[in-house]
């Protein structure tokens, strides 16, 4: 669905009310953000044990000025959706209680990103409630937005694998790669990642001027781009000198031929008409390829590729902002294809030229 459709009157109009619990993260701000000037979303709480009683705008300098304050969670009133910002464990804990407050259930961590409880095994510590597991709806569009409609249990997904699954997802849907071969993604993300209480790895002093590896291998979010993508991949993540953003440099060794027309045709064939995703693949000016710097702030990503003939090799390049497009702007999207709203309905933001580091 293009930017700018014509939506209904009820579409336009509806009024939705949800909460956040857990929203006193960075994630939880751009929720809380997006949420507040959303045409169909009405706030109603927002929880946090550390910042119980204490004004939303306090901690995220853009909501000042809103009346709203952080709530203690069992202080919870029923709404239509409860977004949940709250770290790993956390939901997989409580997702009866959450169900007993909301009709639908939107959560930010990694607790329903998987579709095993063998997978939770082996990539995390188990999980405490697989019954959910077949019920939950990856949120990312994209890849599967037929199945969010009506969706009442949403996982969002990992900004990492967002990243890359959008830039490698077309070569699989056209047909370019069968999933046997060679993969090697690199990903290099911001200090957001590490979340408010990112700790010492994170901190400005420690964190400047760096390109650190920190997941050499087995990164967690692996394991959602072999599950969506049906491949393996070897995965390395490194941290940079930057707080927004997640850039994801993808080499690809086909087995067979391939020409810049066909790649041409796989990209415009998923994307022409995803309205967050734009393509960046050479060109002229500064950006020529993606770039987390011109997507800061907004729900697109930016995809592009090259053809290295001579190594038999095709670079695909996608680039996010990983609290955006790779957490928040990503349930929020989902949230409105489930409800049935105008998909792009609050975030429209196109981001902004010059800016800082992202």
């Amino acid at each position: 669905m293009a930017v700018g459709t014509d939506v209904s009157a009820d579409e336009s109009t509806e009024t939705v009310t949800a909460s956040v619990i857990g929203g006193s993260g960075f994630t939880g701000g751009e929720l809380l953000r997006l949420l507040a000037g959303h045409p169909n979303f009405e706030l109603a709480e927002v929880t946090s044990r550390s910042k119980a009683g204490k004004s939303v705008g306090s901690v995220h300098p853009p909501l000042r000025g809103t009346d709203l304050r952080f709530t203690e969670p069992e202080d919870l009133e029923s709404v239509d959706v409860l977004f949940a910002a709250t770290p790993h464990g956390v939901s997989m804990g409580q997702i009866d209680d959450f169900f007993d407050i909301a009709e639908t259930v939107v959560d930010l961590s990694a607790d329903f990103r998987l579709e095993t409880e063998e997978q939770y095994d082996e990539w995390y510590d188990g999980h405490s409630a697989p019954e959910y597991l077949e019920k939950a709806e990856y949120a990312l569009p994209e890849i599967n937005r037929d199945n969010l409609a009506g969706a009442e249990l949403i996982a969002g997904g990992g900004c990492n694998a967002t990243a890359t699954i959008l830039g490698l997802y077309p070569l699989f849907e056209h047909g370019i790669l069968d999933g046997g071969e060679q993969i090697v993604v690199d990903v290099k993300v911001g200090s957001s990642e590490g979340g408010a209480g990112g700790g010492e790895a994170s901190s400005h002093p420690e964190r400047s001027g760096v390109v650190r590896p920190y997941a050499p291998t087995g990164h967690r979010h692996e394991a959602e781009i072999e599950q969506f993508l049906d491949t393996s991949v070897a995965f390395t993540c490194h941290a940079v000198d930057m707080i927004r953003g997640a850039s994801a440099t993808n080499h690809v060794f086909p087995s067979g031929p391939v020409s810049k027309g066909d790649l041409w045709k796989a990209y415009r064939g998923c994307y022409e008409d995803e309205p967050f995703v734009r393509m960046a693949a050479g060109g002229s000016g500064v950006y020529r390829y993606p770039e987390p710097k011109s997507v800061a702030g907004t729900n697109l990503a930016e995809v592009g590729f090259e053809l290295d003939p001579s190594n038999k090799r095709i670079v695909v390049f996608s680039a996010i902002d990983n609290m955006m497009k790779g957490s928040a702007g990503q349930a929020v999207h989902a949230a409105n294809i489930a409800l049935g709203l105008e998909e792009t309905a609050g975030l429209e933001f196109t981001g902004l030229h010059p800016v800082g580091a992202p």
